[in-house]
């Protein structure tokens, strides 16, 4: 084969001293050379590259060298080139040269270099790649393949993983492991980039954690805390070499398995529903499981507020692919089902997706499946939450509703849904499928064969694809595996569809139950593209692979999940063609199908070539080792085989795989003749005819490595395999997802980075996010390159095209925002911008999954007796080959460690951690003619062995097995120095761990060291004779990896295993010195695994010492056992073992506390020993817990040696034992400490600002007492009086926001307000709820704000100003950062409201309100009291479902405190140091105390149902120690959002009771009550707490009313406390309202009013002003804790981690040897107020008239009026009837009353009702205020009928018209943006309104209008002047003048008749009229006409 190759030998004349790095290029590839560290004038490299190539070398072609300064931190400096032209090489074959280098200005300079040229031409076998083949490299620099950056290539190789040469990456990992610190654990990878813009400061891609100046310091191995980064996961996933790829380290597959889910959904009302007069019920169904709500009578807009739980325990991919559909029914009861209104449709993932998951206040728009041409059906408001385990859902703060309900703009849709979705048509073409198992036993088959004598397949397949809650199937295709159907499914669904997934099964027919063959999913995401330039979802034509179980047919199928698509497929299954199309339906065309019913339709066949030419592939492995094999199977000999597809599966492959082939083959042959004859050599076309599938090993019987594993003897004989298949060629989809995939692993790999150098609080992350970013920029514009080329093949689908450019675009626009976001990295903004590029990473994981499949995956099996035992899968897009290096998979051409596991569920849980075998295994898959290079990733140094059958002369045929001739044997050194936070494996909840650590076939074992998580063994392991086979240059760079399993040692059975890590050693080859920097190596912490989770760290350090000629006597030596004790073990030698201080630990024994039972025998004398490091201290002995648990003596210490590194002390372990009788000791429990650093003493800093002596600080404050709001940030300079302005009131904002509340909050409460004596604690909570509320819509605000300025990236100057405020923000305390952010919020109300002009309120004091825990808010309360859990009892894993808090049996108080010796003097000189406390200065006494302690319980929320009708009947019960108060008297019925308003006392005494449970139980009738949910509290820590969290300070002081201190304490005396308490100076009171406490002024008022209105002087306003900026005092500054409310979840045992509810309280303690606290604040619920609304209807008008008349057919109405205020069932009233009205008129004079009950704060109406005949009790029910009236045509014989409706929300609905002309439809259309008025405010209302109903076509229509009165009168009112219903007295109304029209036929038929004439044909009355009179007018004409004729005649004659 031809290649070149350069022996680069060294570079002289070079200038200073440092680490030097060579780039070679020929044809644009790039090799980089190893660093050459610490040189002078001379870097010796002595490294030969190798370029395989395709072409001749061409005379004219030239090779370049490039010598560059190497740094860790900046780019590097290039200090010269040498070129040459190769024309002597092409010719001679051969050249050694030493030439100088030149400079960038083309001058020469000094430096020079040495190589060695080598051109091996061809050898005649090999056929000539054309260039065509070789993609068109250029020669060019444009073209250039080598990545500058080498920013794709995670540690993969440049030449294709081709060359022996190294790339960077090979070679520096082995150098920069030198020393390294301890977390670097192996990250191999981490490669240093360099970079041709060498002006720039930016770390390059991958950070090496060390400076190279501190090499220097670094002596004898000493740690400099710097070098230190913390590997976890990237040890060994990182790699570097070329030849070995990552081995994957998770064992157990994480999908599959059931999790618990918990979906709560509150359907709270239903608005808009299409239908005249409805019966509305909401049905809620989730998958099979359906619940209803209550039926709501006559209305279109049902008020339900009724919540539902749907419990789960099913795999995430089941929950997630669940569909919620909500839909509402019309009139359903008992005996019909109802008729359906509309549906909503959306699955679980998408409300999994959503941020916090959940919808929250959400309209759902209802449409009809049954006719899509109709519009939107009504709207469903509801909340959708989503809890798995362990989720917190934030429940946004439920107070009262008073947003207008936009419901536009509150749709039920994710972001980016339009809001109008539109009807689309989902074709699911299925044409046919491939290589499907036989489904059937063979038994009657071949009874069949033997009586017919025809052959059948054994599996009658069908397809059935699921989708958006519906099901479709195609016809069975009987007896065929290769079935073709040419069918399509269609699916009629709203576009874009809220169900993200459509499952695509085959399924196998079968008289009693089908089955699964296998499962496909289709996620819609990835096959459209929503943006600008989109497309809709199409898919294919393309072939889906499935994946399930192993072929083999079995009766009871024991992995039948995996065919369902649970958990990871284990063997192919079949291969499905299928295509998805979208068309967009237009609803308004005629022929349209209305119904969403599924159809199943026939399609036409497609050409065999539509999915792209079949072509031949080649796939070549080798086995270089196979370990750690288990013992249970180690008996019997073991081979490995391998498949794709079906090909290679000897037991159960497909049943006629020769003729498949062949017919495969001959087609094949048929399109391709030309083609093949061009690719390939003659003779290699006829062998390759021959030439038969080697897909398995040679049986082989296995060795043992030790008593757990077995390993096959392979040595130097490697069995190969190799197997040829023929898939249609779809390369290029592979390789645009390799692209991406090595961009995004790359950027991974880097985030990993930057996050350590973040953790272990290194210098510049900055620097290193800034190189992981351009190295993204980099990659993304490489990638747009290289697919640019893809154009235009054939068998491109239309998604391939569209795929492509998507992915092209947003690759770009990725790497455009990389360089952006780049120049805007800054120290202070870098956590932002990381979590903006993780966004990114996510971005690129997506976009490289490849939804249409091409090659199926490999398995690896490992068979045993000819059955299947353990298999790995590989992605055959990992190992697929192309010319162009970054297309390859990262596995091709590489050794990659493979772990086997066992199938499907067996592969579950602790089964599933043990490793089955590891495999070193070689893999190569590309298409057959370009399967030259197969074996040019393997290490070198082998013969190839062929098939004896093949004959001898082949020499294209593949191997059958390697030898290596070339033998390596090392000495591996393994310095197992401790492990930490292992997993409890043993009851006594510690284990009794060793370390078993596996290198190739050798494995040792540390000794047993019993009960203890965090074992210290410091004990070194040497293997001798370990032979690696290979180059010993290429073993330097890719060791293999080291596996450590760690396991608990059972005295009985086998040893437990406890969790596995991985890690490569550090090579030293026998030329090489032992010393620094890279020797001795340093330990380093590398993570423990138990399958996905991590079980602890190992700190060690492995090395590989190369045996040279004078065998071991050459090797370091070893020094000899130190500690004679241990006998033959050897300890870790001095130069690696960490450097050690004295260090004193404090211990501060405070006491235990619920200590449970061991066994069955009560703690009664328990000690506590603490050790670390082999040292320790005991406790006092408690001589009676149950009398006192505290300990009588405080604070011990003791000395101890610990590393000077931080980050390698060992854990501190804590253990409780008990003293029994006769000297026994039992332990109780343990903690493990992990980490010390929190506890280590910092001496206070005297500079800092906090002690600035050098003036008095005013802090200035507004004259006002005022509602303190937390946003005052106080800069203060250290050495300047300054003066700092603290905006507590902005008195100007808050009052707006006040008024703009009072508006909210209804008429009577804002006259009301003014006046003290009605503001209630009820006023303050909701106006604190209104404050909570605004602060987190200003954080959201805030936080849209700064995503949406990411988004649009602003220009850096921008970000800077931001990131600078931001900064401010977050250097203040953590519990102050949250209130703060409200500011901007009222400047912004402030500039809002302005302009609304009202008169000014009072305002009402507010507390706070926490929407979590209080504990959280202030860290626990652990200032200086910390809580260890003690633990025993074994760990559980996820699947048995015990939780950590089960194993806690008790808990031990205390505290620890840590400092290097010798202390400094000056702290003990302080004045009242007690050196018997030692650090512990200043802490209160443990002797028992008594406590009042008040618990106020003000409510809870979305309470878990308990009962079967989804309600609950809640009470509260208080436990506190032996105490316990029921409230189960006052249990509230039917309530899941109960105000509890109560308040309950307890006496305790602390410490024997000090944990508070508030549980909140459901009553039963019958039976016992059940728990709903509790929370437990910590009193002790909270009444000890430097925060005072015994009684929150309130914002102002008053000593009456509702806002009465409550401390018995007054500020005064609590402040002259704290000063006392914290030694400083004050407080001392001066005139003119100032108060000085330390050196800082505070101002404030003076004056105080009592009951009587009277003012007195005090100082108590000044006090409190001090108590609430306590926390600015220096020194001694602590927040106190505010008045507040805090809201705690509610946990239920039998539901670990899922809440069930939330409860607000809050506990106010008193010490009993203080003055009693007054009586306990009034919370009890607020009474609703009554109220009577008196409703006058006087008249209507314009009803539509229904009915006709008797005689006449006339159009008349006979009118009456209903109205309704809480429910129609309730208090309905109806008017009298208008009889006849013609013209629509009708009068009534008459009044309904309605008496009801109104919270004003919530804005609901109070109903108590009986829920049904049997209930109990009555349930209260909330509703809001909404008057009904509706018009109605009564009937004498049938129903009435319902004309129209009118619903007026009391609190806002529109002022009536004045008229019956200007009342008109608009005034509900546009409801929006007409003015409102309250009822509650104005009291009394007159006008017109509309009745409406809808039409046919849906559209709202005029029925009619309403003149009506509304007065709003008070229950006093109402009793002082009482008006009677209807007409009657007192108050009557006069009898209505109705016309006479009204009255009955029988009593003046004429006239009637009369009027009725007259009124409809009045014009025919008038022309009738006209033409009578025309006509008599012409009869008395005709009449007269002959007389006067005869009179004129006679009178002329006479």
């Amino acid at each position: 084969m031809m290649a070149l190759m350069v022996h680069l030998k060294t570079v002289a004349h070079l200038r200073g001293k440092g680490d030097r790095i060579a780039k070679v290029t020929f044809r644009g590839l790039s090799f980089y050379s190893r660093v050459a560290e610490n040189c002078e004038d001379v870097a010796r490299f002595n490294e030969v590259f190798r370029w395989p190539i395709a072409s001749r070398l061409d005379g004219n072609e030239m090779l370049e060298i490039q010598v560059y300064n190497y740094s860790k931190v900046f780019s590097n400096r290039l200090v010269g080139t040498f070129c040459m032209v190769l024309q002597k090489v092409a010719e001679e074959g051969h050249l050694e040269l030493t030439d100088t280098l030149i400079d960038d200005n083309n001058t020469s300079i000094k430096t020079s270099v040495t190589i060695e040229i080598r051109y091996q031409s061809m050898d005649g076998t090999v056929g000539v790649w054309s260039d065509g083949e070789f993609l068109d490299v250029p020669d060019d620099r444009d073209g250039m393949f080598a990545f500058e950056t080498d920013s794709l290539l995670s540690g993969q190789s440049h030449g294709s993983g081709t060359s022996p040469g190294r790339s960077l990456q090979g070679s520096i990992p082995t150098f920069r492991k030198a020393g390294k610190g301890v977390f670097s654990a192996m990250k191999l990878g981490k490669v240093k980039s360099s970079k041709d813009d060498y002006k720039r400061g930016d770390e390059p891609a991958v950070l090496d954690m060390e400076d190279l100046d501190r090499k220097a310091m670094r002596l004898a191995g000493a740690l400099d805390p710097d070098t230190i980064s913390l590997a976890s996961v990237t040890a060994v996933t990182t790699n570097v070499s070329n030849k070995r790829s990552k081995p994957d380290i998770k064992m157990e597959p994480s999908s599959g398995r059931p999790v618990d889910y918990q979906i709560n959904i509150t359907v709270i009302e239903a608005r808009q529903l299409i239908g005249l007069n409805m019966d509305p019920v909401v049905c809620v169904e989730i998958g099979d499981d359906k619940k209803y709500t209550s039926m709501k009578e006559s209305t279109n807009c049902p008020y339900y507020n009724e919540y539902f739980v749907f419990d789960f325990h099913v795999p995430p991919d089941v929950m997630f692919d669940k569909i919620i559909k909500l839909s509402v029914i019309h009139s359903k009861n008992l005996l019909r089902s109802g008729t359906l209104v509309g549906t909503f449709k959306m699955d679980v993932g998408t409300v999994y997706a959503q941020p916090e998951h959940q919808f929250y206040h959400k309209w759902a728009t209802l449409t009809d499946p049954e006719d899509i041409t109709a519009g939107c059906k009504g709207y469903v408001k509801c909340d959708i939450a989503v809890v798995g385990k362990g989720d917190n859902i934030k429940t946004p703060h439920k107070a009262n509703e008073t947003d207008e309900d936009d419901i536009e703009g509150n749709l039920l849709l994710p972001e980016g849904i339009p809001v109008e979705r539109q009807w689309a048509r989902f074709y699911v073409k299925i044409y046919r499928a491939e290589g499907l198992p036989k489904m059937n036993t063979s038994i009657m088959a071949n009874v069949k064969k033997a009586f017919i004598g025809e052959n059948r397949d054994l599996v009658d397949p069908y397809v059935q694809v699921q989708f958006a809650g519906q099901k479709g199937k195609t016809s069975v295709q009987k007896s065929s595996y290769e079935p073709i159907w040419n069918e399509q499914v269609v699916f009629t669904e709203l576009f874009p569809p809220l169900c993200k997934r459509m499952k695509v099964q085959i399924r196998d027919s079968d008289k009693v139950n089908d089955v699964a063959i296998g499962t496909h999913f289709v996620d819609l995401r990835k096959i459209s593209n929503e943006g600008d330039k989109g497309f809709l979802p199409t898919l294919g034509p393309a072939w889906a692979n499935m994946y399930g179980s192993t072929r083999q047919y079995t009766l009871m199928d024991e992995h039948q999940d995996l065919n369902d698509g649970l958990g990871e497929g284990v063997s192919f299954r079949a291969r499905l063609l299928l295509s998805i199309a979208v068309e967009i339906l237009d609803t308004t065309s005629p022929e349209l199908m209305s119904s969403t019913e599924v159809q199943v339709e026939g399609v036409s066949n497609i050409s065999e070539s539509a999915t792209g030419k079949i072509d031949e592939f080649f796939l070549f492995g080798s086995f270089l080792e196979a370990t750690m094999i288990d013992r249970k199977i180690g008996d019997k000999a073991i081979r490995f085989e391998i498949t794709i597809g079906n090909y290679g599966n000897q037991i159960d492959g497909v049943s006629k795989p020769l003729s498949a082939k062949k017919k495969k083959k001959d087609g094949e042959n048929e399109e391709e003749e030309s083609d093949l004859i061009q690719n390939s050599s003659e003779d290699e076309a006829d062998e390759d005819g021959d030439l038969v599938s080697v897909s398995s090993t040679p049986p082989m019987k296995p060795v043992i490595t030790d008593r757990n594993y077995f390993h096959l003897p392979y040595f130097e004989k490697k069995p190969c395999v190799y197997i040829k298949s023929w898939w249609q060629d779809q390369r290029r989809r592979l390789y645009n997802s390799n692209m991406m995939d090595k961009i995004a692993d790359k950027l991974e790999e880097g985030l990993n980075d930057v996050q350590e150098v973040i953790k272990t609080e290194k210098a510049f992350p900055e620097r290193r996010l800034r190189g992981v970013l351009e190295e993204l920029s980099v990659g993304c514009s490489r990638f747009v390159t290289l697919a640019n080329k893809d154009v235009n093949q054939a068998g491109r689908t239309k998604l391939d095209r569209e795929r492509l450019k998507s992915c092209m675009r947003e690759m770009d626009s990725m790497g455009q925002q990389a360089k952006q976001i780049r120049t805007q990295v800054k120290k202070n903004t870098i956590r932002d911008k990381l979590k903006l590029v993780q966004n990114f990473l996510q971005r690129l994981r997506f976009l490289a999954d490849e939804p249409q499949h091409s090659i199926p995956d490999v398995f690896i099996w490992m068979m045993s007796n000819n059955k299947r035992i353990a298999y790995a899968r590989i992605p055959s897009k990992d190992i697929l080959y192309s010319i162009v290096d970054e297309e390859t998979g990262k596995d091709c051409g590489k050794v990659k460690a493979v772990f086997l596991k066992l199938p499907g569920k067996k592969g579950f849980g602790p089964a599933g951690w043990t490793v089955q075998a590891k495999l070193e295994l070689y893999l190569w898959l590309g298409l057959n003619k370009q399967r030259k290079d197969f074996l040019s990733g393997l290490p070198n140094g082998f013969e190839e062995i062929k098939s004896a059958k093949m004959g001898p002369c082949l020499h294209s045929v593949p191997p059958v097995s390697l030898v290596y001739n070339m033998k390596q044997v090392f000495q591996l050194r393994a310095h197992m120095y401790q492990a930490r936070s292992l997993f409890a494996a043993d009851s006594s909840g510690l284990s009794d761990p060793f370390a078993r650590v596996f290198f190739s076939t050798h494995s040792q074992v540390t000794e047993v060291l019993s009960e203890t998580l965090c074992p210290t063994w410091d004990q070194l392991l040497v293997f001798d004779d370990v032979e690696l086979f290979g180059e010993a240059s290429e073993l330097r760079d890719d060791p293999p990896i080291i596996v450590v399993e760690i396991f608990d040692q059972d005295t009985v059975g086998k040893a437990e295993f406890i969790g596995r890590a991985f890690a490569k050693p550090t090579i030293k080859m026998c030329d090489e010195h032992y010393g620094p920097p890279r020797f001795p190596p340093q330990l380093e912490y590398y993570q423990i695994y138990r399958g996905n989770c991590t079980a602890g760290e190992l700190l060690a350090a492995f090395e590989l010492l190369q045996v040279g000629q004078g065998g071991i006597a050459d090797l370091p030596s070893l020094e000899g056992p130190t500690d004679s004790e241990r006998g033959p073990i050897l300890p870790v030698p001095l130069g690696i073992r960490p450097v050690l201080s004295r260090y004193r630990i404090e211990v501060l024994f405070w006491g235990l506390r619920d200590l449970k039972r061991i066994n069955l025998a009560q703690v009664d004398r328990p000690r506590v020993d603490i050790e670390c490091a082999g040292r320790g201290v005991q406790s006092v002995l408690i001589q009676n817990y149950k009398k006192n648990p505290n300990f009588s003596i405080l604070v011990k210490w003791f000395e101890v040696d610990l590393p000077e590194n931080e980050l390698l002390h060992p854990p501190l372990n804590i253990r409780v034992v008990d003293c029994r009788a006769f000297g026994r000791y039992i332990l109780v429990g343990s903690h493990a400490v992990t980490s010390l650093r929190r506890f280590i003493y910092s001496t206070p800093d005297k500079t800092s600002n906090n002690w600035a002596t050098a003036g008095d600080i005013i802090v200035n404050m507004d004259a006002e007492p005022s509602v303190r709001k937390m946003d005052t940030v106080v800069k203060l300079d250290a050495m300047s009086d300054a003066v700092v302005k603290v905006d507590m009131t902005e008195e100007e904002s808050d009052k707006e926001k006040k008024k703009k509340k009072k508006k909210k909050k209804g008429g009577v409460e804002e006259e009301d307000e003014t006046n003290e004596r009605v503001l209630d604690w009820w006023s303050k909570y909701f106006a604190s709820i209104e404050t909570l509320k605004e602060t987190l819509r200003a954080q959201d605000a805030a936080q849209a704000e700064a995503e949406e300025r990411e988004d649009l990236e602003i220009a850096a100057e921008a970000a800077d100003i931001k990131h600078d405020d931001l900064l401010l923000k977050g250097s203040k305390t953590k519990e102050k950062s949250k209130e703060k952010k409200s500011s901007k919020d009222k400047k912004k109300g402030h500039a809002a409201d302005g302009s609304e002009k009202r008169t000014v309120k009072a305002r009402v004091d507010e507390l706070m309100v926490y929407d979590k825990e209080l504990d959280s808010e202030f860290g626990n309360f652990e200032d200086w009291l910390h809580t260890f859990n003690l633990y025993r009892g074994k760990a559980g894993d996820d699947d048995e479902r015990t939780l950590d808090d089960d194993r806690i049996v008790g808990r031990f108080k205390g505290s620890l405190c840590m400092y290097k010796l010798p202390l400094s003097e000056e702290i003990t000189r302080e004045t009242g140091f007690d050196p018997s406390m030692g650090m512990f200065q200043s802490i209160p006494r443990n002797d028992p105390i008594n406590v009042l302690v008040r618990v106020y319980v003000v409510r809870a929320t979305d309470l878990h149902p308990a009962d079967i009708n989804g309600k609950a009947d809640p009470y509260v019960v208080i436990k506190l120690g032996k105490s316990e108060i029921k409230d189960k008297e006052n249990y509230i019925s039917k309530q899941l959002n109960p105000v509890f308003g109560k308040s309950f006392d307890i006496e305790a005494r602390f410490p024997m009771e000090s944990m508070l449970t508030v549980s909140v139980y459901d009553w039963d009738l019958v039976g016992t009550d059940d728990l709903i949910g509790e929370t437990k509290i910590d009193l002790e820590n909270r009444f000890y707490s430097k925060y005072r969290a015994t009684c929150g300070i309130s914002s102002n002081y008053s000593v009456h009313g509702y806002n009465v201190w409550r401390d018995p304490m007054k500020p005064s005396q609590i402040l002259a406390k704290l000063c006392k308490d914290g030694k400083i100076d004050g407080p001392h009171y001066g005139p003119g309202g100032k108060v000085k406490v330390a050196n800082r002024i505070f101002q404030g008022p003076t004056e105080i009013e009592d009951e009587n209105g009277l003012k007195k002087q005090t100082e108590e306003h000044l006090a409190l002003t001090v108590l609430n900026h306590w926390e600015e005092i220096p020194r001694v500054g602590w927040k106190l804790v505010p008045e507040h409310v805090e809201t705690r979840p509610l946990l239920n045992p039998d539901k670990p981690g899922i809440e069930q509810g939330r409860i607000e309280m809050w506990v106010d303690m008193f010490p009993m040897d203080m003055p009693a606290p007054g009586p306990a604040i009034d919370i009890s619920p607020r009474k609703p107020k009554s109220f009577e609304l008196r409703v006058v209807i006087w008249n209507t008008d314009d009803v539509i008239l229904e009915d006709d008349a008797f005689m006449t057919g006339e159009k008349m109405s006979d009118i009456y009026v209903r109205g309704w205020l809480k429910g129609q069932q309730e208090d309905k009233q109806d008017t009298d009837v208008h009889y006849h009205s013609l013209t629509g008129e009708g009068n009534f004079n008459w009044r309904f009353v309605f008496p009801f009950d109104y919270l004003m704060a919530e804005e609901k109406i109070v109903i108590s009702k009986k829920e049904s005949m049997f209930s109990w009790d009555e349930t209260e029910y909330k509703i809001p205020p909404r008057l009904t009236l509706q018009v109605w045509d009564a009937d004498h014989f049938s129903a009435d009928d319902f004309l129209g409706a009118i619903e007026l929300d009391l609190n806002r609905f529109p002022r009536g018209a004045k008229t019956a002309k200007q009342c008109s439809l608009d005034m509900i259309r546009n409801e929006q943006e007409l003015p409102t008025i309250s009822i509650f405010k104005q009291k009394r209302v007159k006008g017109w309104w509309p009745f409406v109903a809808r039409d046919e076509n849906d559209e709202m229509e005029l029925t009619g209008k309403v003149e009506a009165e509304l007065h709003l009168v008070t229950a006093e009112e109402a009793e002082k002047c009482p008006v009677g219903l209807g007409r009657n007295e007192p108050d009557p109304l006069e009898k209505p003048n109705r016309p006479s029209t009204s009255m009955s036929w029988l009593l003046s038929p004429v006239r009637t008749v009369c009027i009725l004439a007259w009124r409809h044909y009045r014009m025919h009355c008038a022309v009738l009229l006209a033409a009578v009179l025309g006509l008599l007018f012409m009869a008395l004409l005709f009449f007269s006409f002959p007389s006067e004729l005869s009179h004129k005649l006679f009178n002329t004659a006479g």
